[in-house]
């Protein structure tokens, strides 16, 4: 069991019994580890004790997130890239395949793809010379079905695998701060509302929230809060395109193409590393 497992499995009971405000020795004793030991090992991976990291499970801090990134995200909207984001994905810049390309269905293009362990388990990515194409995390065991799922992307694509390789890309993805002079290039495949979706998602600042239908209407449509939905359902690259950060209007994180848990544990990561 690796480090992103244990602490799933803490936030799993976290959000079980978050109404009965578990202490340290209930947690560590459910994943197995000592108190001093699950302490330091869960404030290191998410940058907030577990008691703070309690906090962002709850409905009231989910609200407010979204009070404050309606405000946030129309500074961003305005103002470009600007705000508060010390994570490298402020840097980030968005290439779209041409119809051509789209109709090629990747016909001569070489995908350079690996499978890495991130802060949040396995994950699988892939890049071409005009940027990364692919992010996706999966869990143990599921490697080819997460393969299989690329490769539907880009079915006539020569593919060229070097897990160390993929691993050198997660650990520079995964580190804190950025390079504004060198941001991180996606290459991506979608219709023209997907395209304006995920560009609209670029500008939610890390640690902020927004709601479908704040979201559909950054993006220039605000009565398509459903085809929204859909758009960020079919995000090709976790985390730089940053689906997680999205909720309903209500305040519940809802649906992740990649678990829910992992959705929760990606917000806490981020919120406890833009406030330490």
């Amino acid at each position: 069991m690796n480090d992103y497992e244990r602490i799933a499995g803490a936030i799993r009971f976290l959000d079980e019994h978050r109404a009965d405000q578990p202490d340290l020795a209930t947690l560590s004793a459910r994943i197995g580890l000592s108190p001093s030991r699950f302490h330091y090992l869960f404030s290191a991976w998410a940058g907030a004790t577990p008691k703070d990291f309690l906090q962002c499970l709850t409905l009231s801090h989910a609200r407010e997130l979204l009070r404050r990134g309606e405000n946030v995200l129309a500074a961003a909207l305005d103002s470009g890239l600007s705000g508060p984001g010390c994570l490298h994905d402020r840097c980030v810049s968005l290439d779209a395949a041409t119809p051509g390309e789209i109709k090629a269905r990747g016909a001569g293009l070489t995908l350079h793809a690996g499978v890495a362990e991130s802060p949040f388990g396995f994950c699988l990515i892939s890049e071409t010379l005009r940027g990364i194409c692919h992010l996706s995390f999966f869990e143990e065991g599921g490697r080819e079905k997460a393969i299989a799922a690329m490769r539907s992307e880009w079915p006539l694509a020569t593919v060229d695998f070097s897990d160390d390789h993929a691993a050198r890309l997660i650990e520079k993805i995964f580190a804190i701060g950025a390079n504004p002079s060198s941001p991180w290039k996606l290459f991506v495949r979608g219709t023209p509302f997907q395209l304006r979706v995920w560009r609209a998602l670029l500008r939610v600042p890390p640690g902020t929230l927004v709601s479908y239908g704040k979201l559909a209407a950054a993006a220039g449509n605000p009565n398509a809060s459903r085809a929204t939905g859909s758009a960020v359902g079919g995000n090709p690259i976790s985390f730089l395109i940053p689906c997680h950060r999205v909720i309903r209007e209500t305040g519940i994180s809802g649906h992740y193409r990649w678990g829910v848990v992992r959705k929760r544990a990606i917000l806490a990561w981020e919120t406890g590393r833009m406030n330490p």
